[in-house]
């Protein structure tokens, strides 16, 4: 029997890009079922005070979750392949991420353009901030993205660059969730000396 595992992302951040691509190596290997959920970093920083580069990009980047958010509402059998398009063209192949990217990306799929004129006029928003709303409640708001939850454990990340392919992929699996279950277990750490590195 599968395990149900909730993954919630920005599909305009690389870390988040990793680990989603090391969870679907994982499902193969330990019978895992995904099921995909939107997430907003600019929802999550509203209101806070940021560098100003860093609020800059959060508003470059605002689209991306809304139109993820679109797909999601409107064809949510289709977000993981929305997702993978999307990912694949962005953070593998360095597509420049604009509104060009989003369209190839919903063509790729056989979704309907007008879900990015929707997204770009706010009518995903609220839902957006529910689903983002929906990871914090589980996980606390000093985290990102990705959220990760298996029934009623969940946690953020794992943060990897690379990630593990293989029984090394699933062997990761296995201790993020040892670790994630043990009661009173928070937090493990340390900085970050590569960039992402997508492979």
């Amino acid at each position: 029997m599968s395990d149900n595992v909730d993954f919630w992302f920005d599909p305009s951040c690389p870390w988040t890009w990793i680990t989603s691509r090391w969870l679907v190596e994982v499902s193969g290997l330990r019978d895992l079922s995904i099921t995909w959920h939107s997430f907003s970093l600019w929802e999550l920083n509203r209101g806070r005070e940021l560098d100003p580069g860093y609020r800059a990009h959060i508003d470059e980047i605002r689209g991306f979750s809304r139109v993820s958010m679109g797909v999601e509402l409107e064809a949510p059998e289709r977000l993981a392949q929305f997702y993978t398009e999307l990912g694949s063209a962005i953070h593998t192949n360095k597509v420049p991420k604009d509104d060009a990217a989003l369209a190839a990306a919903l063509e790729a799929t056989g979704l309907d353009a007008a879900i990015l004129d929707r997204a770009n006029a706010g009518e995903y928003d609220e839902a957006l901030a529910a689903s983002t709303r929906a990871a914090l409640d589980k996980v606390g708001d000093d985290v990102g993205v990705p959220v990760i939850a298996v029934g009623p454990t969940a946690f953020f990340g794992p943060v990897m660059s690379p990630a593990p392919h293989g029984e090394a992929a699933a062997r990761a699996w296995d201790g993020t969730l040892a670790l994630a279950t043990t009661p009173g277990f928070f937090e493990l750490k340390r900085s970050r000396d590569v960039g992402p590195i997508f492979d």
